[in-house]
């Protein structure tokens, strides 16, 4: 099997139009990097993510925390169907239509059947912290 870092060099600069996840196709975030335990991807904030404020809803924040870690999973564990336990996020500041995010994952824990894992959801250059997502998943052989 290829590694993981040769999987990812074919979608790196890419955007998500032709991903498996329905979710993600909609999100459509360009895929930016990928170390040895996360991944990264970059979002615009459009119009129909924000909330009645005109900041990005929560939800979004959410999502794109989930969907982010799911990628982790399937990159990371291709042998493995991950399903979500637990998702607890903290939401430090907003964001605005038209805004660059990065999403960044880390692979916190793998040791046994539960899995923890990580996003931080940040502006363009990295000077604020947006969210914050750390997710326990149940890892089960295909």
């Amino acid at each position: 099997m290829e590694s993981t870092p040769n999987i990812i060099d074919q979608f790196i600069g890419k955007d998500s139009r032709d991903s498996v996840s329905p979710v993600m196709r909609w999100l459509n975030p360009i895929w930016v990097a990928a170390s040895e335990k996360g991944l990264t991807f970059k979002h615009i904030v459009r119009k129909e993510m924000t909330n009645p404020y005109g900041t990005l809803h929560g939800g979004i924040s959410a999502l794109i925390i989930d969907d982010a870690i799911g990628a982790t999973t399937m990159i990371f564990m291709p042998d493995y169907q991950c399903v979500t336990v637990n998702n607890t996020i903290d939401y430090k500041s907003s964001a605005v239509e038209g805004d660059t995010l990065l999403a960044e994952t880390l692979l916190l824990e793998n040791e046994s059947k539960i899995i923890k894992l990580q996003c931080e959801i940040w502006n363009a250059d990295r000077t604020r912290l947006i969210a914050k997502g750390i997710s326990k998943m149940l890892k089960r052989a295909k």
